[in-house]
């Protein structure tokens, strides 16, 4: 680990769903299938407020909307759907997000170390990393392997700790407000690229319309610039 006066980026850490991956569309179309067999229409509101969060708590939250009692039996019956449901989906094939590829490989180029932390359980990880690629991360971190889901800090301190970096030392890239604030409140600084929500300017985040075209420098810069109005 670095000391206060050895900081530099050392790490980046990524996001899955909406920010390398075009998977919220995915998503979609399944958390909407289950909301109505569970008997109500899914609204953009409710949808919107699951984006980012664990699985865990997007069932709650479409539980809540439809009405149907949470037990330990009816969530592990939702879970076990959703999660086959998004696999047949994956399966089908799932689109980059705007600049991601090109942006994995940069950092690679730079030498930086490299995480993918996302709260997408394990089994689904798996079958989307066929399409992100292995080779372009040092470790991964799933949502079933942290104590707590974004946007508790637990999921980018294990990603940080698994590099052997300290989160100061980490820039994560994040496209939704619940994984922004994970990243935050573990201590790495922010690069916000939004995919379905806009995101208010706040200190510790730098905001990028996309990952297109994002070069060496600018990456170094949002980590500076982040830590900067973190600190100011």
């Amino acid at each position: 680990m670095s000391d206060s006066s050895d900081r530099r980026l050392r790490a980046v850490l990524w996001d899955m769903d909406g920010t390398l991956l075009d998977s919220e569309k995915i998503w979609d179309v399944a958390v909407e299938e289950l909301s109505l067999d569970l008997g109500r229409e899914l609204t953009p509101e409710v949808r919107e407020s699951t984006l980012g969060n664990s699985m865990q708590d997007a069932l709650r939250t479409v539980f809540a909307h439809t009405g149907t009692e949470v037990t330990d039996q009816s969530l592990a019956t939702a879970r076990n759907w959703l999660t086959d449901r998004v696999a047949e989906l994956f399966a089908e094939g799932i689109s980059w997000r705007p600049g991601a590829e090109d942006a994995l490989a940069l950092v690679r180029d730079l030498g930086l170390r490299s995480a993918l932390v996302t709260n997408t359980e394990r089994g689904l990880v798996e079958y989307a990393l066929d399409t992100v690629g292995r080779d372009y991360f040092d470790a991964t971190v799933s949502g079933d392997e942290v104590e707590a889901g974004k946007p508790h800090p637990a999921p980018y301190l294990r990603g940080a700790s698994l590099l052997g970096v300290a989160p100061e030392d980490c820039l994560a890239v994040e496209d939704s407000p619940t994984g922004s604030l994970s990243a935050h409140r573990a201590g790495c600084s922010v690069l916000f690229v939004p995919s379905e929500l806009a995101v208010t300017p706040r200190a510790g985040y730098v905001v990028r319309s996309s990952l297109v075209g994002l070069t060496a420098d600018e990456l170094s810069s949002a980590w500076c610039d982040a830590r900067s109005t973190t600190s100011s």
